[in-house]
């Protein structure tokens, strides 16, 4: 007798012979003497009664065939047959129209699900290949009942789940002083620790590379100045070894000077130790700008992930005072003003200026001057983006202006806004960590279903209820991920679990990770707040303040939640405002098929990223600020605010430290400046003219518009999907 029955995709299901008869009946309606009840319970009380305890549904299907042979309708056997043939090319046909289109390079929204992927070339396709079969895997086989039940209803998102089976964690923040004072191995090569500035530049780039390769998400240089700045000075004692030699004297003395500021100056009118010392400077801050440079050059050129994509990287910097620390921020943001190539705008690394009070911001702050430029750079060149070190939640209160270690307590940012700083299981800091895994949660399809409830209590009484269902299956499937990612062992992770993550160093190449990985986050992310709302309230939190209140009261029931779930499940929970790219389209398209279009929610092909008042409603940069700003405390797993500025931002560096001074005001957390730059994708001609056609430089109508598509640039907008495209056409002006 037939229990339970096993499926194609590998579950054990009870049997339901109701599905057998249907099969039967449908394929007796094509003939033509039609169905016969009396003959469908005969065969199918035989199949079940005579079957094993468990079987396949192939092993059932076949004798379903031998039991309608053996009948009188022989016929009825035949389209039973054919009917299973033409399933099992249905089901192969979806495989293989999906591989055609990557295939034929077509752009969609499977090719284009992530802009910094280049899915035309082979490596690309490969990828691509990898990631559309290795998704249902998950899905049949590492997914809960209830998470695969709430992924293919709607309400949830598993974030990179084609690197699910990898056992990969998302992002580290790497303390890149370990790396240059003890190097490291990568594949057969081995890393010298660095000795001067060029060497340190390369090992920087070879770090993020590698660790990129370990990991499916991105990688940061939690402070930059601070881990280059020594290099600084060694390649400064270097050029007067170099003086020594070609003058025949000792200038050893000089080894150790006290340097305000590496600053290039003309040699006239300077004699003897005065001179030398100025040459060895000048010839310094040289060389600084060369490995800057080439640091910049490399980030945009070298590729991870079998080749396909450059690596999506993020350093920190702006709170080194010391004259090295200095003087690699000066030479960085020079670098980045004037372009790689022929002038063009970098893409990476995402570049995050930190702003802090007394060190980096006002007037008398040793950091000003470099500040002011970071203004000029952002003007131009779209970095760095800026992280409000004074932010009421982004202080620590072991940060010490005196003490040279004082980076260890300065938050820093990943990529488009990943934040990692508490820390339940070990020492507060970003450096070092990362996050494990993020999910997010599809809130407008909560709201959705419950519009239909008339009074406005209850609605949104209703929408709660349902929000922590789902917060509750979200928190168990990325503990269920956690425990899957913990069983990896240390040489799965070869950089990343030797010289990076905060206690690898103790582990042996066998042991398990689980031992040092708890120090990192897992995120329960949201999208479409501003819809969520509409479909609750009315209106959004951008132009209603009831919307904002009942706003910043979900977000901050998703915060308490998740509290709730790092005491409970005894990991570091945080919520994300999402960046959602692909994403922003898929809930929405889905919603749109079960729900309609519904003004104000489902009648764009996009959701609004995350808490953001939407890209299409006029408001002012200061208003904007005012809405969003709450939400940041909220958001510890990581959040951004951006302000689109009007025309040519090249010249109105004020405009950008008008941004700033937004964050201060408003305690603000992460920010980026939006505006017009177009790009010539033959020459890579690049200017702020509004409705370019021509490129002046060579006269090329190749001509694209550079833009942030979440908090990170793109080259081209050709590999953007549809959703974000049509985002991007609604953006409008904060003024």
């Amino acid at each position: 007798m037939i229990l339970t029955v096993v499926k194609r995709d590998g579950r054990i299901v009870g049997y339901n012979e109701e599905k057998i008869k249907a099969a039967i009946r449908k394929a007796m309606l094509t003939t033509e003497m039609g169905e016969d009840e009396a003959l469908i319970a005969r065969i199918t009380d035989r199949i079940g009664m005579t079957g094993s305890e468990q079987m396949s549904v192939e092993e059932i299907q076949d004798n379903v065939e031998l039991e309608l042979m053996n009948s009188p309708r022989k016929e009825v056997a035949k389209r039973y047959i054919a009917y299973r043939d033409q399933r099992s090319i249905a089901r192969r046909a979806k495989t293989r129209d999906m591989f055609l289109e990557i295939i034929e390079a077509k752009s969609n929204d499977i090719t284009r699900e992530n802009a910094n992927m280049n899915t035309d070339s082979p490596a690309g396709m490969m990828m691509k290949f990898a990631s559309e079969t290795t998704k249902p895997f998950v899905d049949d086989y590492l997914l809960s009942e209830e998470a695969r039940e709430a992924v293919q209803n709607g309400y949830l998102h598993i974030h990179d789940k084609d690197y699910y089976p990898t056992k990969s964690l998302t992002c580290v923040q790497h303390p890149l002083d370990r790396i240059l004072k003890y190097g490291f191995v990568a594949g057969h090569g081995e890393s010298r620790p660095a000795k001067r500035i060029e060497t340190a530049s390369i090992i920087g780039c070879i770090s993020l590379e590698t660790a990129q390769n370990e990991m499916h998400g991105g990688q940061a240089i939690p402070a930059f100045d601070f881990y280059l700045a020594p290099f600084v000075r060694s390649s400064y004692i270097e050029e007067i070894k170099k003086l020594e030699d070609l003058n025949g004297v000792n200038l050893s003395h000089l080894h150790d000077v006290e340097i305000d500021d590496y600053l290039k100056k003309p040699l006239d009118g300077l004699q003897g130790e005065a001179r030398w010392l100025q040459h060895a400077v000048n010839q310094t801050v040289s060389r600084v700008h060369q490995a800057m440079e080439a640091f910049i050059h490399n980030m945009n050129t070298i590729h991870s992930r079998g080749g396909n994509q450059v690596v999506f990287s993020s350093i920190n910097y702006g709170t080194d005072t010391s004259a090295e620390g200095r003087c690699i921020i000066r030479e960085l943001l020079n670098s980045t003003y004037e372009g790689v190539g022929n002038g063009a705008t970098a893409i990476f690394p995402i570049q995050i200026w930190k702003k802090k009070r007394g060190v980096s911001y006002l007037p008398e702050d040793r950091n000003y001057d470099l500040y002011q430029l970071a203004c000029k750079v952002t003007a131009r060149r779209f970095f760095p983006n800026f992280v409000n070190l004074d932010a009421t939640f982004n202080q620590h209160e072991k940060w010490d202006a005196n003490d040279p270690l004082r980076y260890n307590y300065e938050v820093a940012t990943m990529g488009c806004r990943t934040r990692v700083f508490e820390n339940r299981y070990g020492e507060k800091t970003s450096i070092g960590r990362g996050n494990i895994s993020f999910s997010t949660m599809n809130i407008v399809r909560m709201a959705i279903e419950c519009m239909d409830v008339e009074d406005k209590e209850e609605r949104i009484a209703c929408f709660f209820k349902k929000l922590d269902e789902v917060l509750d299956i979200t928190a168990r499937q990325l503990c269920a991920r956690y425990d899957f990612q913990k069983t990896a062992m240390v040489k799965q992770f070869p950089l990343l679990m030797s010289r990076l993550w905060n206690g690898s160093e103790k582990l042996g190449p066998n042991d398990t990770i689980e031992s040092v990985i708890n120090q990192g986050t897992l995120g329960i992310g949201f999208i479409g707040l501003a819809e969520c709302l509409i479909a609750l309230v009315g209106k959004h939190h951008g132009e209603s303040e009831e919307a904002q209140q009942l706003g910043l009261k979900i977000v901050e029931h998703m915060r308490d939640r998740a509290n709730e779930y790092s005491e409970k499940y005894q990991h570091n929970f945080s919520v994300l405002a999402t960046p959602a790219e692909g994403l922003s389209g898929k809930f929405t398209s889905r919603d749109r098929k079960t729900f309609g279009v519904i003004p104000g929610i489902t009648d764009k092909i996009y959701y609004t990223n995350s808490n953001h008042v939407p890209v299409y409603y006029h408001c002012s940069p200061c208003h904007k600020a005012k809405v969003e700003a709450p939400y940041h405390e909220l958001t510890r797993g990581g959040h951004i605010f951006y302000v689109e500025v009007d025309g040519d931002a090249t010249h109105n560096p004020k405009a950008i430290s008008d941004i700033v001074d937004l964050m201060d005001r408003h305690n603000i957390g992460y920010a980026s400046v939006n505006h017009n730059r177009n790009r010539c994708m033959d020459c890579g001609y690049e200017d702020a003219q509004e409705n370019l056609e021509e490129c002046p430089n060579c006269h090329s109508h190749n001509i694209d518009c550079l833009q942030r598509i979440t908090g990170y640039l793109v080259g081209t907008t050709d590999r953007w999907n549809n959703a974000k495209l049509a985002e991007l056409k609604d953006r409008i002006v904060h003024k």
